[in-house]
């Protein structure tokens, strides 16, 4: 099997109830996590923001990208009182996917004075993470006129950890249902890898 000699890594997703963040922890479990890897789901509590059940979008991909892993119905990420919280939800569907993967839950609070991706960039390096995966959302006006290198105004979370991050980073994107992956890199912009 590809990838046994390699040495086991720890790798972040950054999750939160939004689909982007359902296409990043897809991606990792299809192409980037091998067995004897950590995968830490990242999530950054911020107590302004309205909080929503997560939705089907992640509960049918999940039972899309279990394939090999097992088949799950979208009733096995449903809890007896209803849909289970998000962070469990995707703990399960790893757990799914990757069966001997060991998964980590980690959450931290917004603190008064620093952003989002401040903490994650915090988290990266106290946690010596290897591998960091986000889902990104593109706007329009970054799609058509990027950003200027060196500036970091205006930069995204996704952007911003790509630049500043220690280790690798990837923002990911879905285009379409069975398009595949559209991936940001440090070295890599707009990098089309197929499903």
């Amino acid at each position: 099997m590809e990838g046994q000699d390699a040495p086991a890594r720890k790798v972040m997703v950054i999750v939160d109830p939004t689909r982007e963040s359902a296409v990043a922890l897809q991606y990792a479990l299809s192409h980037a996590v091998l067995e004897k890897d950590t995968l830490i789901l990242f999530h950054v509590e911020n107590s302004n923001v309205w909080k929503n059940p997560f939705g089907s979008f992640f509960r049918k991909h999940t039972t899309q990208s279990a394939g090999s892993g097992g088949t799950a119905s979208s009733s096995s990420l449903e809890a007896s009182g209803g849909i289970m919280e998000f962070l469990e939800a995707m703990k399960h569907a790893c757990e799914i996917a990757h069966p001997k993967l060991k998964i980590l839950v980690r959450k931290a609070d917004m603190v008064d004075g620093k952003d989002k991706a401040s903490i994650i960039l915090a988290q990266t390096i106290a946690q010596k993470i290897d591998l960091l995966v986000i889902g990104q959302r593109r706007s329009l006006s970054n799609a058509i006129l990027g950003h200027k290198r060196g500036s970091l105004r205006g930069l995204d979370t996704a952007e911003y950890l790509i630049e500043n991050s220690k280790c690798t980073s990837v923002a990911v994107q879905k285009k379409g249902q069975n398009a595949g992956y559209l991936l940001n890199t440090k070295t890599q912009k707009n990098f089309w890898l197929l499903a």
